[in-house]
């Protein structure tokens, strides 16, 4: 049991990793480690009458057992100890190499996409139209959406909320999701400064999140998958545009600025940018093969 849990801390460690970097998904990660199907069947065991029944009644042992309390106790030990070991790597990092950084993250998506595309199997004319509906989506909201957002309460809450909701689906990492809310360098700051009040409503709402739409996402890939994973695929290709390295040349300046003191002419960094999106694109493509070397020792 032990050894057990210590696997699923490890598998929780690699998808906490996954939500700090754009572009790798945790659910994926949890897809390649095996564990997918049980963190969805225990999400939903929390929107059950009888789970709650257990806790309103004192029945403790049976609700830990309905939320199967060891494997999510183990899975959030792995996902906050990579989370909070990871944000301040990755705020740093922004502040000092934004063009490497983003072209890592373009790499990462690029390729999730491509992993996802081949995965949609029987292209027709439908499944061309959902992703072009989910492409028109990604770049309306990357392309509409301002590129500052409130640092108020409520917004963060409500990024906790819709970020969440990604780590059970696979191919959209919540710090994707966190990009195009204009809050990823925020909240990678708050994690790294262990600020309290902005971590515990950012907590609150992915608690509320998981709770409300963990039902509406089961159902939508138990009897529409392939619908589901078309619009999504659709939705990281137009988001391309959120993550392009030199979308946002202030930021570079002011970069260039912290690391040299000099910013009059900008250094666009293209060998690095190339160098670093090819790494990008290696790293889910090895993830990949070893996953499924994991699922040919499994079987």
């Amino acid at each position: 049991m032990i050894r057990d849990n210590i696997l699923v801390a490890l598998k929780g460690f690699g998808m906490g990793a996954a939500n700090v970097i754009p572009g790798v998904s945790g659910g994926t990660v949890a897809l390649l480690t095996g564990i997918y199907a049980d963190i969805v069947d225990a999400i939903n065991s929390l929107t059950r009458p009888q789970t709650w029944k257990a806790l309103l009644h004192g029945q403790f042992r049976a609700f830990w057992q309905y939320i199967r309390g060891p494997f999510l106790t183990a899975l959030a030990i792995g996902v906050l100890l990579s989370v909070f070991s990871l944000a301040k790597l990755m705020t740093w990092t922004l502040a000092h190499y934004p063009v490497p950084l983003w072209a890592f993250f373009f790499g990462l998506i690029l390729a999730s996409a491509a992993m996802m595309f081949r995965d949609i199997p029987a292209w027709n004319v439908s499944a061309v139209l959902f992703a072009l509906a989910g492409l028109g989506l990604g770049v309306a909201v990357c392309t509409l959406s301002p590129h500052q957002t409130p640092d108020t309460m409520w917004f963060v809450f409500l990024c906790g909320a819709i970020s969440i909701c990604t780590m059970i689906l696979p191919g959209v990492s919540g710090s994707f999701i966190l990009l195009i809310l204009c809050k990823y360098e925020y909240i990678m700051q708050a994690v790294s400064e262990l600020n309290w009040p902005v971590l515990a409503v950012f907590a609150a709402g992915c608690a509320a999140g998981l709770l409300a739409f963990a039902r509406l996402l089961h159902v939508l890939l138990a009897h529409w998958e392939k619908q589901t994973m078309l619009v999504l695929l659709g939705f990281v290709l137009g988001s391309l545009v959120r993550v392009w390295p030199w979308a946002d040349m202030e930021t570079v300046r002011a970069a260039q600025l912290l690391r040299t003191g000099e910013a009059e002419s900008v250094a666009l960094q293209i060998p690095w940018a190339l160098l670093f999106c090819l790494l990008g694109m290696g790293f889910v493509f090895v993830l990949e093969r070893l996953g499924k070397k994991m699922d040919k020792q499994s079987s």
